[in-house]
């Protein structure tokens, strides 16, 4: 099945979407992607859909379906995003080979290079009515963004082998102060459904609104992580980015102060997932390829001072 995966033939993709009830011209291209394989492709007498083959054994059905469950609620909600295409089967999702598969319709939206304060204040909104949704239940088949999220203390025993002997001694203490600090101050029950991974990169721009794009990271936590990704770090403007945005956000949900404490462990966990997530993917012929410096002593340096300088705020 994994196999299968790493090596999807035109011949498969264009099948798949026929079997889905689509009329491919035989024409596709893949997108990037790291995580699954992204297609492109081609109808005949159509506009463009994005087939989206999903990597085995990360979700589970369930799993996959509550990503698109929540969407469906966006949707009707009238909040901006883009839905999978319901099948001839009544569901989202067809398998293939083993491969669970869903189909988007291609969106022509602009990925805006800079946030102005206007633009925060707007995606501020934007969020504020996404977590509104997102607090009416809980993803019982998702990821909980706590230290349990994608292995969470175990990743640390997975990098045992991986982090280079030289900075070993720095980097564990420091991913366990990071760790140990989510444990004692995060509180579960006020995690709510969230993108999970808002980065300017998943916020597509068409007129003068904002779609969110790419819910593969849709999970339990807290609002703030769904903020962070979004500042520019540049210490003559941040002040003013957080408040653009927090004021957007209080136009429609109270926005939850106290979590901004939470954004250097969010910070930390989220370099040190990476740094698991690259790991438990090196078997992908891909990812040796995509990340030719994991394992090298300039890599783990710079994760190591990254590392230590959050677990050091942490600390303060």
């Amino acid at each position: 099945m994994i196999s299968s995966f790493f090596n999807l033939d035109p011949e498969t993709v264009l099948k798949t979407c026929e079997n889905a009830g689509f009329r491919p011209t035989g024409l596709f291209t893949q997108l990037n992607s790291y995580e699954n394989r992204v297609f492109d492709i081609q109808l005949e007498g159509a506009e463009n859909i994005i087939a989206k083959f999903y990597r085995p054994q990360r979700w589970s059905k369930e799993a996959i379906l509550q990503e698109h469950h929540f969407l469906n609620e966006l949707n009707e909600a009238e909040i901006p995003s883009l839905n999978p295409i319901r099948l001839h089967n009544h569901s989202t999702l067809i398998e293939s080979a083993g491969i669970y598969v869903a189909f988007f319709p291609k969106f022509r939206g602009r990925m805006p290079q800079e946030l102005s304060l206007s633009d925060l204040n707007r995606i501020g909104q934007l969020f504020a009515r996404v977590h509104n949704v997102g607090a009416k239940s809980v993803a019982t088949d998702r990821p909980v963004m706590d230290t349990s999220y994608y292995g969470g203390w175990e990743t640390l025993g997975i990098l045992q082998s991986w982090v280079v002997p030289e900075v070993a001694d720095r980097y564990f203490p420091a991913a366990e102060t990071i760790l140990e600090f989510i444990d004692q101050n995060f509180d579960p029950s006020e995690f709510i459904r969230i993108h999970g991974d808002a980065h300017k990169g998943n916020i597509l721009q068409m007129q003068e609104s904002y779609f969110l794009v790419d819910f593969d990271d849709f999970c339990n936590g807290p609002a703030i992580q769904d903020f962070w990704m979004l500042l520019s770090y540049n210490n003559e403007t941040l002040t003013d980015e957080k408040d653009a945005f927090i004021d957007g956000y209080q136009m429609f949900r109270e926005f939850p102060f106290h979590q901004l404490n939470w954004i250097e462990a969010l910070r930390g966990l989220r370099i040190i997932m990476y740094a698991g997530w690259i790991a438990k993917r090196w078997q992908d012929p891909s990812f040796p390829r995509l990340f030719p410096d994991f394992g090298t002593y300039s890599y783990w340096a710079e994760e190591v001072e990254a590392l230590e300088k959050i677990s050091w705020n942490l600390d303060r």
